[in-house]
């Protein structure tokens, strides 16, 4: 898979950076780092000079942190990082992806679903991509 920071822009249409996912997620950006080293987000490197940055696409507001039971909480956070990714991601750890490659497999379009599988995990349907990324193994 060509998974070349071109590539990933024509798929993904906004990215953060880690300040941007601080100010988003109302975080310190040690705490972004620390989501990116347990693997509940992941980056590309984009850019001159070479930035990490997230796809926006992978936080949610607050209340659908898990889509498929969205919380009724007040007070909640505005933003979250969608909880079907970092099982998603390890899925395609496993099949050998890199984060890049993840990024790329998430952002395509999949006739099976239909549509591509961050579509599908943002609407609660982790369990469908998941096995479609278990197929990659």
């Amino acid at each position: 898979m060509n998974d070349s920071p071109s590539t990933l822009d024509s798929l993904v249409d906004e990215w953060l950076t880690v300040p941007d996912l601080s100010e988003r997620l109302a975080l310190d950006a040690g705490k972004v780092r620390r989501l990116l080293q347990e693997r509940r987000l992941v980056g590309a490197r984009r850019g001159e000079p070479k930035v990490l940055s997230v796809p926006a696409q992978f936080l949610v507001a607050g209340h659908l942190a898990n889509p498929a039971a969205p919380s009724r909480t007040e007070g909640g956070p505005q933003w979250t990082v969608l909880s079907a990714l970092q099982g998603t991601f390890t899925v395609l750890a496993d099949a050998g992806f890199s984060d890049e490659e993840a990024i790329a497999w998430l952002f395509t379009d999949d006739p099976s679903l239909p549509g591509t599988p961050i579509e599908a995990l943002r609407a609660g349907r982790k369990t469908e991509v998941r096995r479609r990324a278990q197929a990659e193994l």
